[in-house]
């Protein structure tokens, strides 16, 4: 199983501490719904547990069964406007799968499904930059299904897209669900994604609050930073 484990985080910008964490722990079959306002640093703690930003104090470290892993393919981050590679959508498929622990007809089953799921057959020769919004997120869901995440962390995956996008992408996230992936959603809406949730982190006063979710008796509170 892959754990995720920070310890002793901070994180501040200049002289503005967005927050600090004593210790967390983030595994596959979790499913957790992060919440707080506006500025208070869901993304910034996304980025963080997915390796792409460094805290600025404290550790963080990925382990398989008590082997040491690197971020990069184990856990994946997807924002809410994704960033695609210049070029066509087959392309940015491609390029997923350069990066998959998969190979030979493993990965060509996978990304067929990938293509299939997210409905992207009749768009694979397009040039991703003229994809519509709902469109992107689903190449970038289909990126995700290709690297067979174990850790998949959503920023606001569903916001501001169209109906069928939308059930497509919330269709794929609950396969990778299935198949054992933990989940970490950020999102202002409810939906069908953060129905799937059983925990909540919420960041509050530059704190994270860790309880159950749905969350009904305020005692559950949990404090697992400063």
């Amino acid at each position: 199983m892959l754990t995720l484990q920070a310890t002793d985080i901070v994180m501040q910008f200049e002289q503005r501490r967005l927050f600090s964490i004593d210790a967390l722990q983030f595994s596959q079959g979790q499913h957790i719904y992060l919440q707080g306002d506006n500025g208070c640093g869901k993304t910034t703690l996304m980025k963080l547990l997915a390796g792409l930003i460094p805290p600025s104090q404290g550790r963080l470290s990925v382990t398989d069964n008590g082997v040491q892993k690197p971020p990069l393919g184990h856990v994946v981050y997807l924002h809410q406007h994704p960033y695609l590679f210049e070029g066509t959508v087959k392309h940015n498929l491609n390029f997923a799968a350069r990066l998959s622990r998969d190979s030979g007809k493993a990965l060509e089953q996978r990304t067929d499904q990938a293509i299939e799921m997210a409905g992207l057959s009749h768009l694979i020769s397009s040039n991703a930059a003229n994809l519509s919004g709902g469109e992107r997120q689903r190449l970038a869901i289909a990126r995700a299904w290709i690297l067979n995440p174990k850790l998949l962390l959503l920023d606001e995956p569903i916001s501001n897209m169209d109906l069928e996008s939308s059930h497509l992408v919330q269709a794929m996230v609950n396969a990778l669900a299935q198949q054992g992936a933990g989940l970490l959603v950020s999102s202002h809406q409810q939906c069908g994604l953060t129905e799937m949730c059983q925990q909540q982190w919420r960041i509050e006063n530059q704190r994270l609050i860790c309880q159950p979710w749905p969350c009904k008796f305020p005692e559950e509170k949990r404090y697992v930073s400063h």
